[in-house]
């Protein structure tokens, strides 16, 4: 067939709801991840001010979630900070109280400044300390309040464009505002996550039954590990954060991890296909994405995209949070990572 002829067997077919392969193979199959997220940093100093900002504007309970999302600029108008992930930074003043809703995205919280406000999930009261991981597993009754005199911020990572993908959102709000809180902080943490659990219980979810996961002892697991300077070239010292039922990822979607990165210290290049979320807890240092370098300090956010080679650099001894969709790619067999250097 001529090369005249093809454009024209490719427009007479279209009316017909038919796209010859042949015309778009190349951008269904690459030969490598081509992805629009950007390695791209978002500034906390930027952040703070303006969504205290929103404070002023709007309460809580009338944005029912007061939300800065963090919008990748590869992506614009689509909510997205990875091409399967969302994270937003959430204010909640004094005396507040977000409304308890659920819905089919699951979601954590990591808290980068407050003490003393909470999120409750299914009566669970968790309250926030800077550095802990706080789960509202999908399908669960949430809400958030302040009890203390001063703002709390944290970072919310979800994965709306993952349900989003999959046509699978389902949202439900609660006739008052706050589920019944009849559950004390630590219960779940107490029950499945100190080495014990309750001899009949029986798991209905690939979720995480903990609940929150104090930065206390996460901290503390980093610090008696780092004795041993057993530090791994491409992360440092990296910990995973886990179901204790299984030892699998906190959600079915989304990975958690903590790191340390000890003064000095230079990661080698590293790539993998996951597209991370970093949020720094401690310390300030550098990130070399490609072509662009992200200079970070404490509560900064930033994104790694797929496949995408990166080193981190240590200014003073440094703890780096960070989240991706890495269990799905690792059930369907596709996580892939190159240790290697450049």
């Amino acid at each position: 067939m001529s090369d005249k002829k093809l454009p024209e067997y490719s427009a007479k077919i279209k009316a017909d709801n038919l796209v010859p392969l042949w015309d778009v193979l190349g951008k269904l199959v690459t030969p490598e991840p081509k992805s629009p997220c950007q390695p791209t940093m978002w500034k906390y100093s930027t952040i703070r001010p303006v969504l205290l900002e929103a404070g002023s504007l709007l309460t809580a309970k009338e944005a029912e979630r007061r939300v800065l999302i963090l919008e990748n600029p590869g992506m614009p108008g689509e909510s997205k900070i990875t091409t399967s992930l969302y994270a937003g930074i959430q204010l909640i003043m004094p005396g507040e109280v977000a409304p308890a809703h659920k819905h089919s995205q699951s979601a954590f919280r990591f808290i980068v400044e407050g003490d003393g406000a909470f999120t409750a999930v299914e009566g669970e009261k968790s309250y926030m300390t800077k550095g802990d991981l706080i789960l509202t597993p999908n399908g669960r009754w949430h809400d958030h309040g302040n009890e203390s005199d001063k703002p709390t911020f944290w970072l919310d990572g979800l994965d709306i464009p993952i349900v989003q993908f999959l046509d699978a959102s389902f949202m439900e709000h609660h006739s008052k505002d706050q589920h019944p809180h009849v559950i004390d902080d630590g219960d779940s943490v107490a029950r499945y996550g100190s080495g014990l659990m309750p001899v009949d219980f029986k798991p209905t979810s690939p979720t995480s039954p903990v609940m929150k996961y104090p930065y206390s002892r996460t901290k503390e697991a980093l610090d008696k590990m780092k004795k041993t300077e057993e530090w791994d070239p491409c992360h440092g010292l990296r910990l995973t954060y886990v179901n204790p039922v299984d030892g699998k990822s906190v959600f079915p979607t989304m990975a958690a991890f903590m790191q340390l990165l000890p003064k000095g210290f230079e990661t080698t290049t590293y790539r993998s296909t996951d597209a991370t979320v970093y949020s720094v807890v401690e310390g300030h240092g550098k990130t070399v994405v490609g072509d662009k370098t992200f200079e970070w300090g404490p509560n900064d956010t930033f994104v790694v995209p797929s496949w995408h080679h990166h080193q981190h650099f240590a200014n003073e001894e440094c703890v780096l949070f960070s989240y991706s969709d890495r269990p799905i790619q690792q059930a369907c067999g596709l996580w892939r990572e190159d240790r290697g250097n450049r």
